[in-house]
């Protein structure tokens, strides 16, 4: 048995400063990653400071036009939200292509964007680890890697972010709200996970003793079109192979606005920069596209068995892109 601390906080503030007494404490909502961790001996916290009954369960608008979305919505209410199935459409197919209803029922927003990987050497002990224990080594690299990373890797570690809502949150440029001991600061959510580096153990931006308290989205484009694909083995409960979040605008039949996000291609979401820049003001033309993806995918670094993840994500975003930009698709 590992012996551990729990205790419920009253409210943010409480919980921020048992954060800040205890280190090593860690904080609990629906816990659907952190308690499978803990089974696995992966996570060891010496405290669970249970924040799932905190006032931060809330979607509001905001005075802008967007929305905010409170850490510990559960899935199943943010997919279900009439203001997200209106405004946001892209973000309830995200959320409904994760897990299954009843993990859904349980999971939170704040939850799902610090989701650990699901690297197979990370989640076994037995084995080493630079994301569990840095120095010891990445044995994925030589290993079992299929499903994991060809984009933003380092030689320390080559494993994916798991999450389908951060893809989503990622292209509709979404910022992350944090409260911890010195008070509240806010970061774009593209830049919030980390990569590996030389330093793989660190996911996020997440400081000692923080919080993720909401979500915000900007008001969405006017007249965007949007779509979550998303490529597993299977059609429920499994983690993507590669996943698209892409929101488009045109104009006299150019592309105008465009946000590409892809998931299970590198440690975070990862926000085509490259390739939407190559898009704008040019015709959605599959052959554009094409040449666009092409670009984006040249900084790749695929291992022997996962080098097919770049013809599979350039081919999704040319389908995708093209659909979105066929009026016939959206009459």
């Amino acid at each position: 048995m590992m012996p551990f601390g729990y205790t419920r906080p009253a409210d943010v503030a409480s919980a921020v400063a048992l954060l800040a007494a205890h280190p090593g404490a860690l904080a609990l909502a629906g816990g659907t990653n952190l308690v499978d961790l803990m089974k696995l001996g992966v996570e060891r916290p010496a405290l669970l400071v249970d924040i799932a009954r905190l006032p931060l369960d809330r979607i509001e608008a905001t005075p802008a036009g967007g929305l905010r979305i409170g850490a510990t919505v559960r899935n199943s209410d943010l997919a279900a939200h009439p203001l997200v199935r209106e405004r946001y459409p892209l973000l309830a197919e995200a959320v409904l292509a994760g897990a299954s209803g009843q993990l859904r029922n349980a999971a939170t927003t704040g939850g799902n964007l610090l989701q650990r990987t699901r690297c197979l050497y990370f989640q076994d002990v037995s084995k080493p680890c630079n994301k569990r224990r840095p120095g010891t080594g990445c044995p994925a690299r030589t290993g079992v890697h299929r499903d994991l990373g060809v984009l933003g890797t380092s030689e320390h570690c080559v494993a994916t972010h798991p999450s389908d809502l951060a893809v989503a949150l990622v292209a509709l440029d979404a910022t992350v709200r944090l409260t911890g001991p010195d008070g509240d600061r806010t970061f774009p959510l593209a830049a919030f996970h980390r990569l590996p580096g030389d330093s793989p153990e660190r996911d996020t931006e997440l400081g000692p003793a923080e919080l993720v308290t909401a979500v915000e989205l900007p008001p969405p484009p006017a007249g965007a079109r949007s779509v979550y694909r998303k490529v597993r083995d299977r059609a429920s409960f499994a983690f993507a192979t590669c996943s698209l979040a892409a929101l488009l605008t045109l104009r006299d039949g150019r592309v105008d606005t465009v946000r590409l996000a892809f998931g299970a291609l590198a440690p975070r979401p990862w926000r085509a920069l490259t390739a939407e820049a190559a898009l704008h003001g040019q015709p959605a033309t599959p052959e554009v596209i094409g040449r666009a993806l092409a670009a984006e995918l040249a900084a790749a670094r695929p291992l022997p068995d996962n080098a097919f993840k770049l013809t599979l994500a350039r081919r999704l975003a040319v389908r995708e892109l093209v659909r979105l930009a066929d009026p016939q698709e959206h009459r």
